[in-house]
């Protein structure tokens, strides 16, 4: 958080000279590329999680960053979460860090297309030592496997999914989270595209319909997070 001076009731924001709010600007907004590169390293990941991403790399997936997955682990610790849905359970990266924030007694329901991802998944959380009565896998589409979930049974919805499906992801998690429970986007800067109005590719424009969406939804508490490639979170109220 930027610390500087703030304007009294008689000196206004738009009174300082413009330099003065210029370098306020700077200090705030100004993050570097070695500062980005320590903040996602902040939480270091162990061997466990290396070997997955390594799994991960082998077969062309992309898992969740570091900083990314630490802010999963701690928004699953914070609401107490003891029922999550994952949307793309890929290699089991992201699966390891929402089941070391979840309750001891939680259970993971993670969706994935690919039979061979969630089977390379599996060995990822029998070596992080979590018994298989704690992680439920379903192959298939997501938006085939979602309406069989029930209604507002769940503490969190993660999606790393297909990203022109983002929508429909969004109306199955809403169904499915109990009042207080959090929906979590990932990608959702797209690699600098989303912020680029001049990107317009599907994914892209998926994306940033989705975060217009969830801003101007009645019933989220939504917040953008610049962590990895973006996290967007928003609470069900």
């Amino acid at each position: 958080m930027f610390r500087g001076v703030r304007p009294t009731a008689v000196e206004s924001r738009s009174d300082q000279p413009r330099a003065a709010r210029q370098r306020e600007a700077t200090i705030a907004t100004g993050l570097k590329p070695a500062s980005w590169t320590y903040a996602e390293d902040f939480v270091g990941e162990d061997e466990v999680l290396t070997a997955a991403r390594g799994r991960a790399k082998e077969v062309g997936v992309s898992p969740i960053g570091t900083g990314g997955g630490a802010a999963l682990r701690l928004l699953a610790s914070v609401i107490g979460a003891r029922a999550v849905v994952e949307i793309g359970t890929g290699t089991g990266v992201s699966g390891i860090w929402l089941l070391r924030g979840m309750r001891p007694d939680g259970v993971l329901t993670t969706v994935d297309t690919q039979a061979e991802h969630q089977r390379l998944a599996r060995t990822a959380f029998t070596e992080a030592g979590f018994p298989s009565q704690r992680v439920r896998l379903i192959p298939g589409p997501a938006l085939e496997v979602l309406p069989r979930l029930t209604d507002g049974a769940y503490d969190l919805v993660f999606v790393d999914g297909d990203k022109e499906e983002y929508a429909g992801y969004l109306a199955e998690a809403i169904r499915l989270l109990r009042p207080g429970g959090l929906v979590v986007f990932d990608n959702a800067l797209w690699h600098d595209r989303v912020a680029d109005p001049a990107q317009r590719d599907a994914e892209t424009v998926s994306i940033r319909e989705l975060g217009r969406e969830v801003r101007e939804h009645d019933s989220l508490l939504p917040a953008l997070l610049p962590v990895g490639d973006g996290l967007l979170v928003a609470q069900l109220v």
